[in-house]
């Protein structure tokens, strides 16, 4: 099927990148596991948003810190432990979790998994 000239019109830089345009994709394919490590992608990385793929193998994660903004993780594949100030939380493939903007947090791999991490913050930040 032809794109009728959508693609054409993608902005030059485009906003979105790292992925194709007008294409159906699965986003848990663009992003590998390698072993005894945390693989990203960035999709997207602007002062009110960023967008990053990963991929982690067990037992590796994300050490507690805090962001400017609220994180959304959308889990892809596998499961993950999520931790929110004092609370932990077990999240699997199909599932979402926000991380609030100032809150400590951090995540680990229960089993290998990957995510979309969604940050936005206040783009006056």
């Amino acid at each position: 099927m032809e794109d009728s000239g959508f693609l054409s019109k993608v902005p030059n830089p485009a906003i979105i990148k790292n992925i194709d345009h007008g294409i159906v994709v699965n986003l848990a394919d663009l992003v590998t596991y390698q072993t005894g490590q945390v693989v990203s992608r960035t999709l997207s990385q602007h002062k009110a948003v960023t967008l990053t793929l990963f991929a982690f193998d067990i037992g590796e994660g994300i050490s507690t810190h805090t962001t400017p903004g609220d994180a959304l993780v959308q889990v892809l594949d596998g499961k993950a432990e999520v931790t929110i100030g004092d609370n932990i939380y077990s999240v699997e493939a199909g599932q979402a979790i926000v991380m609030p903007a100032n809150t400590p947090h951090g995540l680990n791999a229960e089993e290998r998994f990957k995510m979309l991490l969604t940050l936005i913050k206040d783009k006056t930040d």
